[in-house]
């Protein structure tokens, strides 16, 4: 979602992402904030120059905010770690809280399960090497 025009977003589409994407069609709808609402309500909408600034927002089935990222523009965005990210509150959310993800959890690696037990000794449960492998 941005500030720009759905004409904009048509642009955008046919001449930048359909060449940086394989199956050259966006898996996802673009939407307009015109008038910058949204970004005003999620804090992002920069009034003087009448643009959101980038933001992502991870928000779960409840409509509970769970992670957001804001990045001034020179700066791009991983679409990686925001798909690692979404799984692992999949995840968690699946399990009730029983397990939970160290930092830099990818799927099928060493989840943590919280308790007193782990007070103190993460470091016996997972490892860097476990998480930051490629």
């Amino acid at each position: 979602m941005s500030t720009d025009s759905m004409f904009v977003h048509k642009m955008w589409e046919q001449d930048e992402l359909s060449k940086m994407i394989t199956k050259g069609k966006v898996p996802f709808p673009m939407l307009s904030d015109g008038g910058g609402n949204v970004g005003k309500m999620f804090g992002v909408y920069d009034e003087a120059a009448g643009v959101d600034v980038r933001g992502r927002f991870l928000i779960d089935p409840d409509g509970v905010v769970q992670g957001f990222e804001v990045l001034t523009p020179p700066v791009g965005r991983n679409v990686n770690e925001t798909l690692r990210q979404i799984q692992a509150f999949q995840l968690v959310r699946k399990t009730g809280a029983g397990e939970v993800t160290p930092s830099g959890w990818r799927p099928g690696k060493t989840t943590l399960n919280p308790g007193p037990d782990l007070v103190g000794k993460v470091w016996e449960k997972w490892t860097v090497d476990q998480a930051f492998d490629d």
